[in-house]
């Protein structure tokens, strides 16, 4: 090492040190940092100055629990690997950020009694909001810990029920059913959905009961394919769908769960010699897929998902709003539905 380099201590500088070097009591260092105080232009410099010295940084979470007035917000997701939540989180942040506000992530996984965890973790550091990803069977305790913490919760993605101080996302079943209108128009009756997690994530399954209602009520048939042990990943898609093809007749259209099953799903089609669209048709859902599309260009509903953390975020902000936003999809056609 040169010896000018400096070495680190492996200790960050307290509140205490930078008072005894400038000479002050914490107390005044304190005062001086958040802005609050009489205290004299030269002190004021003098602190600021030692403590940019000292490499001081204060703990701006025991500020905000002294005055619960957090910079915080508490976002849960299922999962940030999720490329519809991390879509969604890039929405959020472009509205907090500016605004001085950072966003606290926590991921649920789809489990109830983590979500309980993490609600009782981010309400101890006194948020400024919280925002809840619906679709999932929200415990008792976690409900009423929520209503009683005076902190403005806003629900995420699950506009099929309107929870919380406000809710922001789209409707499911509606998705669920613009799907089968895409076969049915294509005058395709016989379909399959393929899924995961179906049993956690009931936003899923009501897009599913949406596509499923909507085949057979128009005088089509509908299976479901679902392993609610798997991810709801390519990997999933692929597999499933080779399972499907070995078991049973090929179906004539196919609605997976999200795009990245659907990815899968096609690449099993492809390895078994199943033209797309010619012999079956595919469609995914939240559009992730159409960013990466070269040749095969997938039908879906795509959701704007930055503008779902958009709006989300907003509405957190809205204090005196009570209201349910359904956020638009949009149907997206490629070329692995029949015309």
């Amino acid at each position: 090492m040169h010896p000018s380099q400096p070495t680190s201590t492996g200790r960050a500088p307290t509140i205490v040190n930078v008072a005894a070097a400038a000479g002050v009591s914490p107390m005044t260092v304190s005062k001086v940092l958040r802005g609050t105080g009489r205290i004299s232009a030269a002190t004021r410099e003098r602190v600021i100055r030692v403590a940019d010295e000292l490499g001081y940084v204060p703990n701006g979470l025991a500020g905000a629990l002294s005055s619960q007035n957090s910079q915080i917000v508490g976002v849960l997701i299922p999962s940030i690997g999720d490329m519809v939540y991390s879509g969604v989180l890039a929405g959020i942040n472009a509205v907090l950020v500016p605004r001085g506000l950072a966003s606290f992530i926590g991921e649920t996984f789809f489990d109830a009694q983590n979500e309980a965890r993490l609600v009782r973790t981010m309400l101890s550091l006194k948020p400024a909001g919280l925002i809840l990803t619906g679709g999932l069977e929200r415990t008792a305790g976690t409900a009423h810990l929520l209503r009683q913490s005076g902190v403005r919760c806003v629900q995420l993605w699950d506009g099929d029920h309107p929870d919380l101080d406000a809710t922001v996302g789209l409707s499911h079943v509606a998705a669920g059913r613009a799907a089968a209108d895409i076969f049915l128009s294509a005058g395709l009756r016989e379909a399959v959905f393929i899924g995961a997690q179906l049993d956690r994530d009931l936003c899923a399954a009501r897009r599913m009961e949406g596509f499923h209602a909507r085949m057979t009520q128009a005088g089509g048939s509908c299976r479901i394919v679902a392993d609610d042990a798997l991810q709801r990943d390519a990997a999933s898609g692929q597999m499933l769908t080779a399972s499907l093809l070995q078991g049973s007749a090929l179906p004539e259209a196919i609605h997976f769960l999200n795009d990245a099953m659907a990815i899968g799903g096609l690449r099993a089609l492809v390895a078994a010699g199943v033209e797309v669209p010619r012999r079956t048709s595919v469609i995914g859902f939240n559009g992730t897929s159409l960013r990466h599309a070269i040749q095969t260009r997938l039908t879906t509903i795509e959701v704007p998902l930055d503008e779902v953390g958009t709006r989300v975020a907003l509405a957190l902000l809205e204090k005196d709003v009570s209201a349910t936003d359904i956020v638009p999809f949009r149907v997206v056609m490629g070329n692995t539905v029949r015309s």
